[in-house]
């Protein structure tokens, strides 16, 4: 086993541990219910499930939660596994915690013959009004002192599926009065008759409950640290209950951290799954969603994502992030990574009256001045190109430094070039702008040493292809966009701004033929990757992020 200078309280425990010989090796485990895609706060668990593991060099296994067959789809199976190995981590197996239903059956009758588990018929209001309060302690349930042989004859009959959903549950028996809730007498088994399971089919019609089936599950997997966030504290009395009744040994150790909690975002399954169902975006893998594939798909990289988590930390207090943290990690990353090249977004038509019609020049740019290794790329400048339409003004502003009537202004790479006039069409709308060029200023040197404080990025019309780019921003417009902002509906929060679509833009071949995912610094525009349902018909480039952070405060 490595040692490990420990940079959290976790490692610290882990280091006691094993110095202790409380476990002479390291296996955590990464346990998501398959019932919808992972978010970013799922993102910090992996890292500290997975990260963990590996740097003690030992395992790390993917467990899915499929405890519940109401709610879990092979889907969301695929897409977890999907992420957890863009995020870069090995996943050492792939269990189940229907692998173990036999073990944790067998488990609950041990705990009936012993006498610490019943069935109980109460139904789910009556078990609510029995528990008590924090301040009450509860009473038990009149079909608690049932006898040992009657309770499994009851448990067989409920496996055989002679009762209904929500006629009998199994509850283990603890204590009615204790000060934490978990411990008064929680149900381990309930029926889910007729709902098909996933993996098992119609095997079972009874089906452990969470706090029931994960300490066991962990155990029989072997795991010597169980880590897990921090809204778990209070159910770790009842992570330890049943492995201490059933002489489990060599039982996990349960630690919990805070959770991530991100601004301007929603990370509850119940209210992405609303969104989704309600097309208020489009998909799991929305660009704009908090999931880890609506990232993914974004453009994010996974380096940056983890780094996020590492700038973070953890801890044992809960905090909310704000959001440009991440934005600043991506931002930094793609600032290292991303190509350079210049594309228009909303384009206006440019002629050099005095170039050439059939001249070409080609400028040599680096590909990315952080890597000059991977050298340089060719840029041709003809007598049409593009600009950015809010680059021209007739009547500037003050401090306006782009093109105007009376400013000469340079086109990054290429010459210095002057207005000289016109077109509209018969609203008034600027079509083509006439400008001349200085044919002795190509690269941005004149003979005289003048200088321009203007400096435009463009494209030539003869060289570039429509693209149809989408401008994200944060979702939601308020910090906390759940219920308690003082609204009817958590929907009445969204940012109507999220999504900004533009049409006919310009964009050069290394762009429209570049791969999924590919990331590219727009000159004075921010960094942009094709989207996963571009084609060749119809190009689609979202916006990673700006090239700062532009959003109101």
């Amino acid at each position: 086993m490595k040692e490990v200078t420990p940079t959290n309280f976790i490692e610290e425990f882990i280091n006691k541990d094993l110095a202790e010989g409380v476990y002479n090796r390291v296996q955590t485990r990464f346990p998501p219910e398959p019932n919808g895609y992972l978010h970013v706060g799922h993102a910090k668990a992996i890292c500290v499930d997975f990260g963990t593991a590996e740097k003690y060099g030992g395992v790390c296994n993917l467990r899915l939660d499929d405890t519940n067959p109401t709610k879990e789809d092979t889907e969301y199976v695929d897409a977890i596994i999907e992420d957890i190995k863009w995020l870069g981590f090995k996943i050492d197996n792939i269990y189940y915690a229907s692998d173990y239903f036999d073990v944790i059956y067998d488990c609950a009758v041990k705990l009936i013959e012993q006498g610490k588990a019943y069935v109980d018929d109460l139904n789910a209001d009556q078990i609510r009004e029995y528990r008590g309060t924090l301040k009450e302690a509860g009473k038990n349930s009149p079909y608690r002192d049932r006898s040992i042989e009657e309770n499994l004859d009851l448990f067989r009959r409920m496996t055989e599926g002679e009762f209904d959903t929500g006629e009998k549950v199994l509850r283990a028996k603890i204590d009615m009065a204790s000060p934490n809730m978990n411990m008064r007498d929680p149900i381990i088994y309930r029926i889910l008759k007729g709902v098909p399971h996933h993996r098992t089919g119609d095997k079972w019609c009874v089906y452990p409950m969470y706090d029931f089936a994960h300490p066991i599950s962990d155990a029989a997997e072997k795991v010597t640290h169980s880590l897990c966030t921090l809204e778990f504290e209070d159910h770790r009395p009842l992570y330890d209950w049943p492995l201490r009744e059933l002489n489990w040994e060599e039982a996990p150790r349960q630690i919990e951290f805070a959770r991530m909690n991100l601004s301007y975002t929603i990370t509850s399954k119940r209210r992405c799954l609303r969104l989704v169902k309600d097309g208020l975006v489009d998909g799991w893998d929305d660009p704009r969603m908090a999931t880890l594939s609506g990232m993914r798909r974004r453009g994010y990289p996974a380096v940056a994502l983890r780094d996020f988590v590492d700038k973070i930390g953890v801890s044992k207090a809960n905090s909310v992030i704000d959001y440009s943290l991440l934005e600043s990690c991506v931002r930094d990353n793609l600032n290292q990574n991303a190509d350079r090249t210049m594309a228009v977004l909303n384009p206006v038509r440019v002629v050099v009256d005095n170039y050439p019609d059939d001249k070409v020049d080609e400028i040599e740019v680096p590909i990315n001045p952080n890597m000059p290794e991977l050298g340089n790329t060719t840029v041709k400048f003809t007598k049409e190109i593009y600009i950015e339409r809010t680059d021209f003004s007739e009547n500037p502003p003050k401090g306006f430094f782009r093109l105007t009537p009376e400013k000469e202004v340079r086109l990054k790479g290429a010459y210095y070039v002057r207005f000289a006039s016109v077109e509209k069409d018969e609203n008034g709308e600027i079509t083509t702008i006439h400008v001349t060029y200085d044919p002795e200023s190509f690269g941005g040197e004149t003979p005289d040493k003048r200088k321009v404080k203007g400096t435009l990025h463009w494209i030539s019309a003869e060289h570039c292809v429509d693209a149809e780019v989408r401008l994200y921003d944060r979702l939601f417009n308020v910090e906390n966009p759940s219920d308690e902002t003082g609204v009817t509906d958590f929907t009445e929060n969204l940012n109507p701004d999220s999504m900004v679509v533009l049409k006919g833009c310009k964009i050069g071949d290394e762009v429209a033929n570049a791969p999924v995912g590919k990331t590219f610094q727009f000159m004075r525009q921010g960094y942009f990757c094709k989207d996963t349902k571009s084609t060749d018909e119809n190009i689609i480039i979202n916006r990673v992020v700006a090239l700062k952070d532009s959003f109101k405060k």
